[in-house]
């Protein structure tokens, strides 16, 4: 059981990447990676949601929908299991941290209709994971998430005192940067258990 737990939780960070390999949730990956220290508050929001949304996606799922027979329901209901999420986290960047929840600025509420959030919570169930599995590839793909969105903004950042050439400079480079890692994600492809 620890092995397969281990297994998906890696899987999720690197060969699974959601930002890199599956193309889910790239705007606010693009937008938020300007700075460091907002692409960690960023990727510390949609851990949270993510790791939380995997877990009350699973009770809602199998516990209200499947028994009543309304398991064609489970995008809304993922929806609105993430934005209730969303706004909680909202109300506590707003009043706990001002100043993260002013860097973050549209695209925390972006996290609502970010694709990887609803992504992970569909793959739990197409993938017919139980709850351990569930939340721990919620947690292994918000991590694989962290990690791909600190190391652009870390990349953006040494950029911005770079000599790029004037038709690269802007968001050409950062797609460019951005390919390019997903290339090197890709060579983590054959660890997968």
């Amino acid at each position: 059981m620890i092995l397969k737990l281990a297994s998906i939780f890696f899987t999720m960070i690197l060969v699974d990447n959601y930002v890199l390999s599956k193309f889910l949730g790239i705007c606010p990956f693009l937008g938020v990676s300007k700075k460091v220290d907002t692409a960690i508050g960023m990727g510390f929001a949609v851990t949270f949601v993510m790791g939380l949304a995997s877990a009350v996606c699973f009770l809602v799922n199998n516990f209200i929908l499947i028994p009543l027979g309304l398991g064609y329901m489970q995008t809304v209901a993922f929806i609105l299991v993430i934005a209730s999420l969303v706004q909680f986290i909202e109300m506590f960047l707003q009043k706990a941290i001002p100043s993260l929840y002013t860097a973050l600025g549209v695209y925390l509420p972006l996290i609502t209709t970010n694709c990887a959030v609803l992504g992970v919570a569909l793959t739990n169930v197409q993938n017919k994971y139980n709850f351990w599995q569930s939340v721990v590839c919620g947690f292994g793909t918000a991590f694989g998430y962290l990690i791909a969105i600190v190391i652009l903004a870390g990349i953006r950042e040494r950029n911005a005192n770079n000599d790029v050439p004037t038709p690269f400079k802007g968001s050409p480079i950062v797609m460019i940067t951005a390919a390019l890692m997903a290339m090197a994600f890709f060579g983590f492809a054959n660890l997968a258990i």
